[in-house]
Formats: C-alpha cells, sequence, structure tokens
C-alpha cells in the first residue's frame, strides 16, 4: 500500500526516489498507479500494456519513476524522441498544421505519459519526474498531449512553460478532446 504523506525535500517530493524505472519489467505495476490516476477500465489497461511495451523498444525511450522507501512505484513518467511515424503524430499533425505549429514535431522529445498515484498528487511528484527525464533530452523542445480542459495536469505544464499548439484535438479512442502542448527545454523552474 502506498503512505500518503509529503517530504520536505524537493529533491524527494512526498518523500520519494526519483530515479530510472524499468518499465518494460514494470508495466502492470505502472499500469495499475494509471489506471487509479486516469480511470482506466481493465480493457483499456490490457491495450496500454501492449502500447508501453512496444514504446519501449523505439529509439531513445526512457522511463522515470517516484519510488517509495519500500520500492513501490507512486508515479511515472516516460517519453521518447518525436518520429513523425508514430502513431501520435500522425494524429496531431493535421491540427498543429492549422495552427502553423507543425514544425514541433522535429526535434521534439514526446512525453508520452506521466502519471502519478493520488495519494502522492500536488506533492510536486509529477513537477520532479517531468522535469528530470526533460533534463535529459537531447532536443530543444518538448511536446506532449492534455485532456483539453483546466485540471491540475495543464496548470503544472503552463507553470513549466507549455503552452497549447492546437485545442480540441481528437483521438479515434478517447471520447474528450485534448490539448496538444509544447515547451521549449530546459522546462521553466520555480
Amino acid at each position: 500500500m502506498l503512505p500518503t504523506h509529503g517530504g520536505d525535500d524537493p529533491a524527494r517530493p512526498a518523500g520519494l526516489r526519483i530515479g530510472h524505472l524499468d518499465l518494460a519489467g514494470r508495466v502492470d505495476e505502472a499500469l495499475r498507479v494509471q489506471a487509479v490516476a486516469f480511470g482506466l477500465s481493465e480493457e483499456e489497461v490490457g491495450i496500454r500494456r501492449y502500447i508501453v511495451q512496444r514504446h519501449m523498444t523505439c529509439r531513445g525511450a526512457r522511463a522515470l519513476g517516484a519510488f517509495t522507501d519500500d520500492g513501490a512505484l507512486a508515479g511515472f513518467v516516460y517519453g521518447m524522441p518525436n518520429d513523425r511515424a508514430h502513431w501520435w503524430s500522425t494524429i496531431v499533425e493535421p491540427y498543429l498544421r492549422a495552427t502553423g505549429t507543425e514544425h514541433w514535431l522535429d526535434d521534439s522529445f514526446v512525453i508520452t505519459e506521466l502519471h502519478v498515484h493520488p495519494g502522492f498528487q500536488g506533492r510536486g511528484v509529477g513537477r520532479a519526474l517531468i522535469t528530470r527525464i526533460t533534463d535529459t533530452a537531447e532536443e530543444p523542445r518538448s511536446i506532449l498531449s492534455a485532456i483539453d480542459t483546466d485540471s491540475p495536469a495543464r496548470g503544472l505544464y503552463g507553470a513549466l512553460g507549455y503552452q497549447d499548439l492546437a485545442r480540441r484535438v481528437h483521438f479515434p479512442s478517447a471520447s474528450l478532446p485534448y490539448a496538444v502542448m509544447g515547451a521549449p527545454l530546459p522546462l521553466l523552474r520555480g
């Protein structure tokens, strides 16, 4: 069970250790965090298991986790250099072209997923994960997609320097529209 106490050390948000995550090896644990944080059904978890495992074979893919003292996963992030041939890019490209921001698909590090267990949300875990993974990117900018609504996640991304590149983006498997956001690297601090 994940504890819900906070920490005072910003390098260890909520008393957690941030470090490399063998996402392929711990995919089920990561998807349990995502299911609780994002409200996924068992069917959606099964589909995402396949997607995550495939993504982790892509060039430059990497993952970080937020770990409790006993090694449990409290949150994770993963991403990779963008490739226009990937499914996500083919979906968002027409929306970005329409707003004149299509060039963001080149030389960008994509944040594919970022999820924090609800017991640790609001304590700097997401910020620590996304800044740590983008700090290791060779690309000059980062892009991501988030549900197109006012939310703590969108607030965090805005505070880090992400700006809307396209809104009302519709993915075939999603009922809600998304926003595509981009930020120059390194991300803003403070």
